[in-house]
């Protein structure tokens, strides 16, 4: 390799750990560094790759460009053509991201800057709280229009950013091996910061997919420590403020504030849509635009208040917008991702190890992302999706760690810094 090659090379690593890190900061900056590995990348000569889900992912691609193309309305598609860029996350960390010591760097800056994000949203929170008092209002109505969202514009992409850093960080707390006690304290602290802030962002669905995720990890850490769980939880919930408790208890009761009688009408209008144009769907984002077509004719009006912008529901949100095919291709994507790292998991031998840990984080991030999919479309996201992608190239990473152990060899003195 020549040396300018050499030195591209290095810049385009730098470049992916950057881009992947400060998603939790922005997309902005993240899809800038993105664009720059990119350059870096083709500049090295370095051979590009892709992890072995090359198939359904581009099968979804594909069929998202047909459906743009036979849309009543292919240019409000655009968007989702340009959101194809995203996906290039994948390629360049799975291309370049090739050490174990290189991937545990990245965990503990996602660690880092969403505890961050975290404690800036604990300020707010307090910051709400005095709001509140001040106007001589109820705290909960107050807040439940208005809720944190750290570095984030929305509290959703703030809450669904944290449960996947946080589901990272504790896999590595639980699975990682030779971490130094500081690194271990890092990663606590950090864990415990990122779930307050979760908390209070009360984003329910991002409550049971973190729970989700979080069970899975015990479950393969120390089962009998799921014994607690319940425990904790109760405590948890009589030990909170009472603007928690309502929220908790909206989930099974909601009240006039956080009703979900407009998640009824987003699914029932979904499914229409889907019955109306089952192989092709809509079209990307024609479901926001003629979404009033497709009410069933029984629902009164005026709709229950809420947002209309999607179907708050992955699964029937692509299955609408771009056909029932291309669902079951986003659906064969993700259990294959979940039964790779399985099978993966299965081939290692007994110990802590960080191979295990991007494994079993990886699998809980697909299963809290699926749970998380049911209530919105979570992958729509432009900051989840990116971490996601992340998170998977490195779990695939994970895979052909073996394989790559002589070179992992060479960075080990960057491993035990961290």
């Amino acid at each position: 390799m020549k040396p300018s090659d050499s030195l591209m090379l290095r810049a385009a690593i730098g470049l992916t750990l950057g881009s992947s890190a400060v998603v939790i900061l922005g997309i902005a900056p993240s899809q800038t560094l993105l664009g720059m590995a990119l350059l870096a990348l083709l500049l090295s000569r370095e051979k590009l790759r892709l992890p072995p889900i090359w198939l359904p992912l581009g099968l979804f691609l594909l069929g998202t460009l047909v459906a743009v193309a036979f849309s009543e309305d292919p240019a409000a598609g655009l968007p989702q053509v340009r959101k194809m860029y995203v996906f290039c996350q994948l390629l360049v960390v799975f291309t370049l991201l090739r050490t174990l010591a290189n991937i545990r760097f990245l965990v503990l800056a996602w660690a880092g800057f969403a505890a961050g994000s975290a404690g800036l949203g604990i300020v707010q929170f307090a910051d709400k709280v005095r709001q509140a008092r001040a106007a001589g209002s109820d705290f909960y109505s107050f807040y439940v229009g208005e809720r944190i969202t750290g570095f984030m514009s929305h509290w959703f992409t703030f809450s669904a950013l944290g449960m996947l850093a946080l589901l990272m960080a504790l896999s590595y707390l639980f699975f990682a091996r030779d971490m130094r006690r500081r690194t271990w304290v890092f990663l606590l602290v950090c864990s415990v910061l990122i779930a307050a802030g979760v908390v209070l962002a009360q984003t329910r669905a991002v409550w049971i997919a973190t729970v989700v995720g979080g069970l899975y990890l015990i479950w393969f850490w120390r089962r009998r420590f799921l014994l607690l769980v319940p425990v904790l939880m109760v405590a948890g919930f009589f030990a909170a403020p009472e603007s928690l408790r309502m929220r908790a208890i909206s989930i099974v009761r909601p009240g006039k504030l956080d009703s979900n009688q407009f998640r009824v009408v987003t699914a029932r209008t979904g499914l229409e849509m889907i019955r109306q144009h089952p192989l092709l769907g809509l079209g990307p984002e024609v479901p926001r635009l003629k979404f009033d077509d497709y009410v069933p004719a029984d629902i009164p009006r005026p709709l229950p208040e809420g947002s209309y912008i999607h179907l708050h529901n992955v699964y029937l949100h692509y299955a609408a917008e771009r056909g029932i095919p291309v669902l079951l291709c986003f659906l064969w994507l993700m259990g294959k991702i979940l039964y790779d790292f399985r099978r993966g998991l299965l081939k290692l031998p007994p110990g802590r190890d960080d191979r295990r840990a991007l494994l079993h984080g990886g699998s809980a991030v697909v299963l809290a992302l699926l749970v998380e999919g049911l209530a919105e479309v979570n992958l729509g996201d432009s900051e989840v999706l990116a971490m996601f992608l992340a998170i998977v190239a490195c779990g695939y990473v994970a895979l052909e760690a073996p394989a790559a152990a002589k070179s992992e060899s060479a960075t080990k003195a960057a491993s035990d810094s961290a």
